[in-house]
């Protein structure tokens, strides 16, 4: 191989190593220790935005509708570096080391779903997260200044901590600090603080220990209805429903939410729904879907379905009508 050919080869193979560390979006880098050394010299807070970039309906809108505009391109310039962290269905678009980084921050921020849009400082420590919100790039460009203020006053009150001489009072500036943060972003990225709180503070005098093992014990009674729900659902409802034994499926249901008057509305109102429904949605009967959802709604008068009834009305109408117009499906020979 000529010297030419290898210089060539080799100018061609930087170029497309290089151009992995940049997202594909104009203003972005997919290159996180990359964006933290720019943000640490300029001064900024990163943005992380867990994407998922060709599939991810929510993430395609936010992108649209913010990210490429403008004015959010003009609100964030200055304040913070962008980073793009995608999980596309298509892996040739990533290098392996950048696929690599991205799932190693997808599990130490706990991302649970997309699009998901964390704040972090100069350092990598998350302070706030949102994910696709409507009305446009002004609108969010002003949430994430309002959030960019979390920060700031998480900030002031971990410097009191370090100032202050009692332990107590360092402890209690901690706890003012987390207090400023969404309790699941605390939980999940500042196991180190809290920490640092119960040693400092023995005797509990902030009470945030407590406050910190009851919610643990909250959680993880939550997490045991679900599973409870989950086994209830898999080995009783399921099987009725895929057997088209709607009302028999939806009787169970009733039953065990009889036996169990503690769960929380929502669970409630799903399970009444997502079972009830397909009483009459297989039937064709718009008018009897509808006298169930208005008992739903008056049942709970002060839930936000009591907004949304209309809304599900319509939704149900045009599943049944859209049912209507597919011809009937010939039964299996036997």
């Amino acid at each position: 191989m000529s010297l030419t050919s290898q210089l060539l080869r080799n100018g061609l193979f930087a170029l497309a190593t290089l151009t992995t560390a940049f997202a594909s979006r104009d203003g972005w880098t997919a290159d996180y220790d990359a964006a933290k050394k720019q943000a640490v010299s300029e001064k900024k807070d990163l943005l992380l935005d867990f994407t998922g970039s060709d599939w991810c309906s929510w993430c395609i809108k936010l992108d649209k509708e913010v990210f490429q505009q403008d004015a959010f391109k003009t609100g964030v310039k200055g304040k913070l570096v962008l980073v793009e962290l995608d999980f596309p269905k298509d892996k040739s678009k990533l290098s392996d080391a950048t696929q690599a980084q991205n799932e190693k921050l997808r599990g130490d921020l706990k991302i649970k779903g997309y699009p998901s849009i964390v704040l972090c400082d100069a350092s990598g420590k998350p302070y706030a997260q949102t994910g696709y919100q409507k009305d446009g790039p002004e609108k969010y460009v002003t949430l994430l200044t309002s959030l960019m203020e979390v920060r700031a006053k998480r900030d002031a009150a971990f410097a009191a901590a370090a100032k202050a001489s009692d332990p107590v009072e360092k402890a209690k500036n901690l706890v003012a600090g987390l207090k400023t943060m969404d309790a699941e972003l605390v939980e999940n990225c500042y196991a180190d603080v809290t920490a640092k709180i119960a040693e400092l503070d023995k005797s509990d005098a902030s009470g945030f220990v407590k406050e910190q093992k009851d919610a643990a014990a909250k959680k993880e009674a939550a997490e045991g209805v679900m599973k409870g729900l989950q086994e209830f659902m898999q080995a009783k409802v399921m099987p009725l429903m895929q057997a088209k034994d709607f009302d028999k499926a939806y009787a169970t249901a009733q039953e065990y939410l009889k036996a169990n008057p503690s769960l929380a509305d929502d669970i409630k109102i799903d399970l009444s729904l997502n079972i009830g429904l397909p009483r009459f949605v297989e039937k064709g009967d718009a008018d009897g879907a509808n006298k169930f959802i208005d008992e739903i709604v008056t049942a709970y008068p002060n839930h936000p379905i009591a907004k949304q009834g209309e809304q599900i009305k319509q939704q149900v109408k045009a599943h049944i009508e859209k049912a209507k117009d597919q011809p009937p499906v010939a039964p299996k020979p036997e």
